[in-house]
C-alpha cells in the first residue's frame, strides 16, 4: 500500500465534502437538494479518488477505502465532534456517507480512466 494514496485521498475527500457542506451552509441551501448534491459530490470524488490510484481490481482498491473511512471517521471526531456533538453518529447520513466512501471507489474500475 502507498502511503501517500492512503492518506491524501481520504483528506482530499474530506475537505472536498467539508468545502461543500459548508458552501451550502453559507448560500442557506438546505434540504432535498443539498442532500442530492452532497450525495453527488462524495459518488464523484470517490470514484475519482478510486480511478487516480490506477488498480484493475476492487480487491487492490479496498484497503484504500477501508483507510479512508476510518481516516474520514477520525477527522470527523477531530473537526465535527467538538462543535456538532458525538449526536453526529447518530445521523443516518454520516453512516451513509462511511458506506459510499467505502463501496464506491471499488467500481472505481469500471470507470474510464479519463477521469485521472
Amino acid at each position: 500500500m502507498r502511503r501517500t494514496s492512503g492518506i491524501f485521498f481520504g483528506v482530499m475527500i474530506y475537505a472536498i465534502m467539508y468545502l461543500v457542506s459548508a458552501g451550502l451552509s453559507i448560500h442557506q441551501i438546505n434540504g432535498i437538494s443539498a442532500h442530492l448534491l452532497m450525495l453527488l459530490t462524495l459518488i464523484i470524488v470517490a470514484t475519482w479518488a478510486g480511478v487516480s490510484l490506477g488498480f484493475h481490481s476492487a480487491k487492490d482498491i479496498a484497503p484504500y477505502s477501508a483507510l479512508w473511512v476510518l481516516e474520514i471517521a477520525l477527522l470527523d471526531w477531530v473537526f465535527s465532534v467538538p462543535y456538532a456533538g458525538w449526536a453526529l453518529y447518530a445521523d443516518w447520513n454520516v453512516w451513509l456517507g462511511y458506506a459510499l466512501v467505502l463501496i464506491v471507489p471499488l467500481f472505481a474500475t469500471f470507470a474510464p480512466r479519463r477521469l485521472v
